[in-house]
């Protein structure tokens, strides 16, 4: 390359780089103004000032924590009675994933330029993953609870969906690295469209599968558990009871976050050891 088409690259580069900066301080500054405005706009509307309040937000975990130590004795009792709870709580997560999980891989499949059995919907199918996505599971809750009532179906139903336009995304990005050609071979022998998924597509993309709906699944029991504050039952549902009552019941309190966090952390190490072996193998 010549010199002067060498400089004319660099001054081309530097422009650009100049360019850049300024549209990234710009998209700050508005950044910064909108939260500035959307807070204080918040804040005028709120029944208390944050500012007055900001002083107490320590009170609540402190009274939980110096009950709790108080009644230290109460907590395993407590966590046995909110067990069945908890139960209920992993129910809601593991059949709304797996819910989730079969409709994000028909969604998948429908939003796969190369896989989808009628081309001409992929951008159809594209559309429905990201509304789904997009709707957070409490406003699908609430809707739901409103019409059927409280208990575990609005829950299932409303992570089902959210999980489905989370996974359609994460299996068409999985699918779109698919080798084409056991799918071609397939078809040359006449095999349909199910056969040439099931048999050519599936073996490929299933450990990536399994490893995103493992992570999935932890989210899931997350929202489960959030999801018990508006009445979708789990123990959620218990731990709004026990903060309601307020002092007198914050041992109870405790022991419920005690044992959801315990449950939490082992759903995680052992999704995470799954996920290892199915993405990098047992190890030798």
């Amino acid at each position: 390359m010549s010199a002067p088409a060498l400089a004319h690259v660099q001054t081309e580069y530097l422009a650009l780089t100049r360019r850049r900066r300024i549209y990234g301080g710009l998209l700050l500054v508005v950044f910064v103004a909108m939260f500035i405005s959307g807070f204080r706009i918040a804040d005028s509307r709120n029944a208390g000032s944050f500012w007055q309040g900001l002083h107490q937000i320590g009170d609540f975990p402190a009274d939980l924590i110096r009950e709790a130590v108080e009644k230290a004795a109460n907590l395993p009792g407590h966590m046995i009675r909110a067990f069945p709870a908890l139960v209920e709580t992993l129910n809601i997560a593991l059949v709304a994933t797996l819910l989730g999980c079969i409709l994000g891989l028909l969604l998948s499949l429908a939003a796969t330029r190369g896989l989808a059995y009628w081309p001409r919907l992929v951008p159809v199918a594209r559309r429905v993953s990201d509304v789904f996505r997009a709707i957070p599971e409490i406003v699908i809750a609430l809707v739901l609870i409103f019409v059927l009532g409280g208990g575990p179906v609005p829950a299932v139903i409303a992570i089902a969906i959210h999980t489905a336009g989370a996974m359609g995304k994460l299996f068409s990005e999985v699918n779109e690295n698919v080798d084409l050609k056991p799918v071609e071979g397939l078809a040359s022998v006449g095999a349909n469209w199910s056969q040439r998924m099931w048999l050519g597509v599936i073996p490929q993309v299933a450990p990536n599968y399994m490893s995103y709906s493992l992570l999935r699944l932890e989210i899931n029991i997350r929202a489960s558990a959030i999801l018990g504050f508006v009445g979708a039952g789990g123990i959620g549902y218990e731990l709004r009871n026990a903060m309601t009552f307020g002092q007198g019941k914050f041992d109870q309190a405790a022991a419920i976050f005690l044992l959801l966090f315990a449950t939490i952390v082992l759903v995680d190490q052992l999704s995470a050891s799954l996920r290892h072996r199915l993405t990098h193998g047992a190890p030798a």
